[in-house]
């Protein structure tokens, strides 16, 4: 019943743990049984080892949080000799996230994860919480035609590429990322958003900007994702603000055939058991047989 195809990868069921939100997996199994979700995508890559951001890195806000982590990560050869061995043990579809500040660091972590049995790559073109780190190339389409089109000439894997809400147009970066050769796109990243010390007068953040997430972003990512599926004829994971599985069917119903669940996670660490168990009551109190029956059907 919750059974989903995406780039000819089966999903048991059409959440994923979103990137940033969810470590690698391993950090949430003594919680819960996390090979109950569709797949897990991964703490955001980086060709190399990355320290992340000084100072305050979350600072919760109304309707959500910001954070300013700046893609501490491993790197990527760590991430293949060490994170990825217990990810693929979880039993549930894996999908490796990966920036970069150039395009030359995106190629070099694409061939070293080509070789690997991820499932997917999602490819990071917007990073607002980061200094240099992909937000160049989520902003405009002919800078994402070039660095996708470059991808998509050596990826062995199914490339989704990650859009940016901060896009100067969302519809055409779409296309354009299409064009180039995505296989699939996910969307949204992070807003960019900030916020101030009343009584120290300086910003929160020492990068004075940081991702603005959580369910105050959900109607502007439902409507993006519902603009961008009329736009192309690629399969979409819809994300942000998703904390209800009656979020994830109105992503589904606007044109998403995989959700992510992010900040949610920080409420309730299960919260995707929730949605999953939510999903399928709701499909078998309306009959609904297969999630195809009601994706993209908002006209």
């Amino acid at each position: 019943m919750l059974n989903v195809e995406m780039c000819n990868v089966k999903f048991k069921n059409p959440v994923v743990a979103a990137s940033g939100t969810f470590g690698f997996g391993e950090e949430y199994s003594d919680i819960f049984d996390v090979s109950k979700l569709g797949g897990i995508c991964s703490k955001g890559l980086t060709l190399n080892k990355k320290e992340g951001n000084d100072g305050i890195r979350v600072f919760e806000t109304q309707g959500g949080m910001l954070n300013s982590v700046g893609l501490q990560n491993p790197g990527v050869e760590s991430f293949i000799h060490n994170e990825l061995e217990e990810m693929k043990k979880i039993d549930t579809v894996v999908i490796a996230n990966l920036g970069g500040g150039s395009i030359e660091e995106y190629l070099q972590g694409i061939i070293k994860l080509n070789e690997t049995d991820i499932d997917m790559l999602e490819l990071n073109i917007s990073c607002p919480n980061v200094k240099c780190g992909g937000m160049a190339f989520g902003i405009k389409s002919s800078v994402a035609y070039e660095v996708v089109s470059k991808a998509k000439e050596i990826c062995k894997k199914p490339l989704i590429v990650k859009l940016s809400p901060n896009a100067e147009d969302i519809v055409d970066m779409a296309e354009k990322c299409v064009k180039a050769g995505a296989d699939g796109l996910s969307l949204i990243n992070t807003l960019k958003g900030m916020a101030i010390d009343i009584k120290k007068r300086k910003p929160i953040f020492n990068n004075i900007t940081a991702g603005f997430s959580g369910p105050a972003v959900k109607p502007v990512a439902l409507r993006m994702v519902y603009e961008v599926s009329k736009a192309v004829d690629v399969p979409i994971m819809g994300i942000g603000g998703i904390t209800t599985w009656q979020d994830a069917v109105e992503f589904i119903m606007a044109g998403a055939s995989i959700i992510q669940v992010g900040t949610a996670n920080f409420i309730k660490p299960d919260i995707c058991l929730d949605i999953i168990n939510g999903i399928e009551n709701f499909m078998k109190k309306e009959k609904i047989n297969n999630l195809n029956e009601i994706r993209g059907i908002i006209s």
